[in-house]
């Protein structure tokens, strides 16, 4: 490491969880193309005078605040003002305030939904709260909030102080970082999928991704770092990594691969990236592409799962390249990382992973499976999954 790639180190900062620092927005640019079904968007945000670190790896907390119209909505359905003081964060804040910096206003949780039961004319919502009937009061309140439930049942009446003691703290959103401070100091970048759809009517937004889009421009941004330990890069810049990263998953990837190739690191890089289609989802494609063709990254397959009439996903790409992996791990020390879906796709991957210890390695079952454990132990095998 050279004093010229070296971060400098932090002097001690103000700043805590609780005191999050206040960055500003600089970038907001949409990724995915007008015509696809997401809108995935790379955002940037200026961390100068934070005095505070990250490593590539790590994830940063965004404090968002809520939607100033589904505030205004809530407080109208409560056929209140806005201006009635309710405790919130340890103080008194009028309800404006409260709802829209302190409190979860858009899932409904039991808590608030017994409490509306308690007080109005819903004798399908009792039933549901029955213990054993928790799935299908989770199927009743899919693609419902909070709001939906003030404005069906206007005889529930709660005081505005009742009202925000059944409702949740606000919590900040972890995103993966998707830059290295070696190679942009002073910032951090993110890639987001902007969570927007209607259901019954009212279009619902995600509060952190939809404050980055929507309503963080001209505004101060709080944010403070999340340190993932368990997730970074082999100290031995000579090893090989594999990673697996589709559609948002890809952050800390290429946050990697930046800190590799400033720090001028020898080992080898190959990502496995997925998405619906090339054309209008491929995240970074210009940055990755070139990469592999300036060599520094060695292995780049990418996963379009709608652009041909069967899916193919990460997983696939990974079998049809078992012998390269299974070298890469066995003989080379590769190490393996995966980020993103953990509720299938990590799952996937995971079971490719074994069959091509298995196939290649000439392992039985139980062999492959315990190799995949020491890979885990011997932590050449690191997951950032949620």
């Amino acid at each position: 490491m050279s004093a010229e790639t070296a971060p400098a180190k932090p002097a001690a900062s103000p700043y805590t969880r609780a005191n999050p620092f206040p960055a500003r927005l600089k970038v907001n640019r949409r990724l995915s193309s007008d015509d696809s079904e997401k809108d995935t968007r790379h955002f940037e945000l200026d961390l100068t005078g934070w005095g505070l670190n990250y490593e590539v790896g790590d994830s940063v907390a965004v404090y968002a605040t809520n939607d100033p119209a589904l505030v205004d909505d809530i407080i109208h359905a409560h056929r209140c003002k806005g201006d009635e003081t309710v405790p919130a964060a340890k103080t008194e804040k009028p309800l404006r305030e409260a709802l829209l910096r302190d409190y979860s206003i858009t899932q409904p949780t039991p808590k608030f939904l017994k409490a509306l039961a308690g007080r109005a004319s819903a004798p399908l919502l009792s039933e549901l709260l029955a213990p054993e009937r928790k799935q299908d009061l989770d199927n009743y309140i899919w693609g419902l909030g909070v709001i939906d439930f003030l404005v069906e049942h206007p005889s529930s009446k709660f005081a505005p102080a009742e009202f925000v003691g059944l409702l949740p703290k606000l919590q900040p959103r972890l995103y993966s970082v998707a830059s290295s401070l070696r190679a942009f100091p002073e910032q951090v970048h993110f890639i987001v999928d902007v969570v927007r759809y209607e259901s019954h009517g009212r279009v619902r937004k995600g509060v952190a991704s939809s404050f980055l889009a929507e309503r963080a421009n001209d505004v101060p941004v709080p944010v403070y770092p999340s340190s993932a330990k368990h997730f970074r890069l082999p100290e031995d810049p000579n090893l090989p990594i594999i990673m697996v990263g589709p559609g948002t998953g890809v952050a800390p990837f290429r946050a990697f691969l930046q800190e590799r190739q400033v720090m001028g690191a020898k080992g080898k890089n190959w990502l496995f990236y997925g998405a619906q289609r090339e054309k209008c989802d491929y995240a970074y494609g210009d940055e990755f592409q070139k990469m592999a063709a300036d060599g520094f990254l060695t292995g780049l397959d990418c996963a379009w799962s709608r652009d041909q009439a069967h899916k193919v996903y990460v997983q696939h790409k990974m079998l049809e390249s078992g012998p390269e992996i299974w070298k890469w791990i066995d003989t080379e020390g590769a190490q393996f990382f995966v980020c993103g879906d953990a509720r299938r796709m990590a799952k996937d991957v995971d079971a490719a992973l074994r069959k091509i210890v298995q196939d290649h390695g000439g392992k039985t079952t139980d062999q492959a499976n315990e190799y995949v454990e020491m890979l885990k132990t011997e932590k050449r095998y690191k997951r950032d999954v949620y």
